[in-house]
């Protein structure tokens, strides 16, 4: 399989088993603007970026899967969400508790070692302390990713772990060409999507 057919593949698997619902959906498309807002960021205000996608576009993003993706047999694709959770390529519900979680905990570091093991200047004023929270978020973030990718490395392929890795890098620019009209269904009171059902079947 060539890299851009198995990044369509991780892509499509992505839709079609976890964006049924229009609700999450839409959270999507707010989460991808968010990210694509903190791209822009990092050239001007890096701190400012990686608490934007902490705190609006990774909630957005998670509130979607946890609360609104049905959670029971899926007739469309002929899987369970359990046969989903283990196939899931990159981070399934149970990899997103454990890595939300590390993110939910990660400022306490500062609490027990303020320059963060003298790699950040000790923080005098609630400015440089959540500049030096969002260092520390950068690191989780940068962390997950490359654990994951690692992880897929030697459970699957190199080439697989590369792919997911430009497949969330990306996923923000996608999302908004998938999703852009969401919102305008929710509207109408249609919240799932046929196109993923019908495609699937």
């Amino acid at each position: 399989m060539t890299f851009r057919d198995a990044l369509a593949t991780q892509r499509w698997d992505d839709h079609r088993y976890y964006h049924h619902n229009r609700i999450n959906q839409s959270l999507h498309l707010v989460s991808a603007l968010s990210f694509i807002a903190s791209y822009v960021l990092l050239f001007t205000s890096p701190a400012a970026a990686v608490l934007t996608g902490w705190l609006v576009a990774m909630p957005t993003r998670q509130i979607g899967h946890f609360f609104f993706e049905p959670k029971g047999y899926d007739e469309a694709n002929g899987a369970t969400h359990e046969h989903k959770e283990e196939i899931k390529v990159g981070y399934n519900l149970h990899r997103k508790v454990v890595l939300l979680s590390i993110w939910v905990l990660s400022p306490l570091l500062l609490a027990l070692t303020p320059r963060l093991f003298g790699l950040l200047p000790a923080a005098e004023t609630w400015n440089g302390l959540a500049n030096n929270v969002s260092m520390v978020w950068l690191g989780v973030g940068v962390g997950a990713l490359l654990f994951r990718a690692g992880q897929l490395f030697f459970q699957q392929s190199v080439q697989t772990g590369i792919v997911w890795l430009v497949k969330i890098l990306t996923d923000p620019f996608h999302d908004v060409m998938l999703y852009h009209r969401s919102p305008i269904y929710v509207w109408r009171g249609e919240l799932f999507d046929p196109i993923v059902i019908e495609s699937a079947r």
